[in-house]
């Protein structure tokens, strides 16, 4: 079954470099480029354009949403479903405050990709002082850049609301959250999974935002579990 990667804000194939490693040999896996669009819409799309005819999404944070939107679209493609770190609500009014004064700062040229002042909303505390770990952060954010944060950006800011898709998902489903996640808390990946009725709920300890890369391990385990499903 093949696998298509959607990676998170200011994140690339590294992301799942761990995930690509353990399953690479069992399944063709593709890691989609979500930085050319400012839709959530207009990423699905590409995705489904450019997918097998069949495949099991894994996917992170803004992939999350993504996923969301290709489930809504083309449910009958996906095999199998990882949401990590991720929610199906829409931004409230003050992450949209902010985020819209993100853009504008990007716009005015104050881009500085992560930084270790925003490592802490990443990662975990226990891993700040990890140079492997934040360098391929800050790498990544560095690679995509300030044209295509400004745009993945603006899509995250006009993404809609997704719950009342969830109890229309039958395909088997691996919700997965960082215990400390401060960007997508816990909170709303058990939302997700009270809603869809095939979800299966993994919580994982010590863990930030970027659990594919902070708790490797164990998300590796859960998407083993999910393809075995």
């Amino acid at each position: 079954m093949p696998l298509v990667f959607l990676p998170g804000l200011l994140c690339d194939a590294d992301l799942f470099a761990p995930q690509r490693d353990h399953l690479g040999h069992r399944h063709e896996a593709v890691v989609a480029d979500l930085t050319g669009f400012e839709a959530i819409g207009a990423m699905a799309g590409d995705v489904l354009d450019r997918a097998p005819a069949r495949f099991t999404l894994v996917a992170l944070s803004m992939g999350g949403y993504v996923a969301l939107e290709i489930m809504r679209r083309a449910p009958e493609r996906v095999e199998r479903l990882a949401l990590i770190d991720t929610s199906a609500r829409p931004d409230d009014e003050e992450t949209q405050r902010i985020r819209r004064g993100l853009i504008q700062l990007a716009r005015k040229g104050r881009f500085r990709g992560v930084t270790e002042r925003l490592l802490p909303r990443l990662i975990h505390e226990s891993r700040l002082d990890d140079a492997t770990l934040t360098g391929t952060v800050m790498a990544m954010a560095e690679r995509v850049g300030r044209e295509a944060y400004i745009r993945q950006q603006t899509a995250i800011l006009n993404r809609v609301d997704q719950r009342d898709l969830l109890p229309r998902i039958h395909c088997p489903v691996a919700v997965v959250v960082g215990d400390a996640d401060a960007v997508t808390p816990p909170a709303l990946s058990r939302e997700m999974a009270n809603r869809i009725p095939t979800a299966s709920l993994d919580v994982i300890e010590t863990c930030g935002h970027l659990s594919t890369l902070e708790r490797p391990q164990r998300v590796n385990a859960i998407l083993d579990r999910l393809l075995d499903r």
